[in-house]
């Protein structure tokens, strides 16, 4: 019965979030994101303090799979605005992507605010083609937030692996989809549609853990926390890292 009830709503959400798609066809909603980047960037702020804990825990052990050498290069992917650096160890270099140039901007505040780390590039390219770095490149990789948004997550993870040494470490933060038996499940697929559009290209009902696991990766480092004073969508979420 709930499941039916589920079907309805979100048949009639997709029918009103009819124009919006209308809108991405014709190419009358480029210009949101230009403004999407500054929304995101307000948002980093509280995200980051709400989930400072988690955030420390995830990073603590990034040092640990720098090179013999003692270098350690770090390669995120999505980095938007630049709302992990302050959890990077001093003295790493990082290498940043992102599909939207009109991040760079705010990633530049970041930058400057953080100053314990050194830049090498700033490549807009999408997680799927990252063919201009090397095979076995990077120490560590970084995707926070982000394989929500991608369009083919095994391709990225394929992306993923490449770059990396053997040895190196995926570092990952996603929201996920609820249990079934919740109504955070429920409202995550009645409002899809909208949350896509809003969030640009987001999706709310990924099971990621999935991808992670079929990727191919040796080791996964894995837990399941509910995100504090988050909205109830997006509360679900996955966080750790996996060794190639």
């Amino acid at each position: 019965m709930k499941s039916c009830f589920m079907k309805i709503c979100r048949c009639v959400c997709d029918v009103l979030t009819l124009p919006l798609m209308l809108m991405q066809i014709s190419g009358l909603w480029a210009p949101y994101k230009r403004l999407f980047p500054l929304m995101a960037f307000n948002i980093t702020f509280s995200y980051n303090r709400k989930m400072h804990k988690n955030k420390r825990e995830l990073f603590r052990n990034v040092a640990a799979f720098a090179s013999a050498d003692g270098t350690l290069r770090l390669l995120e992917i999505g980095c938007g605005s630049g709302a992990n650096f302050k959890f990077y160890p001093d003295g790493c270099t990082v290498i940043c992507t992102d599909p939207n140039p009109h991040f760079h901007q705010y990633l530049r505040r970041s930058m400057d605010a953080n100053a314990h780390l050194t830049y090498e590039e700033v490549a807009v390219v999408s997680g799927e083609n990252m063919e201009e770095f090397e095979d076995e490149s990077m120490d560590v990789v970084v995707g926070t937030l982000v394989l929500c948004s991608v369009q083919n997550v095994p391709q990225v993870l394929r992306e993923v692996r490449r770059v990396l040494k053997p040895g190196g470490a995926f570092y990952f933060l996603e929201h996920v989809v609820s249990d079934p038996s919740t109504w955070t499940y429920f409202f995550q697929h009645v409002l899809e549609r909208l949350w896509f559009y809003l969030m640009d290209g987001c999706r709310i009902t990924r099971a990621t853990w999935a991808d992670l696991e079929g990727a191919g990766f040796s080791q996964i480092h894995l837990q399941r926390v509910d995100a504090p004073e988050v909205t109830v969508l997006i509360r679900p979420h996955i966080m750790g890292y996996a060794i190639k």
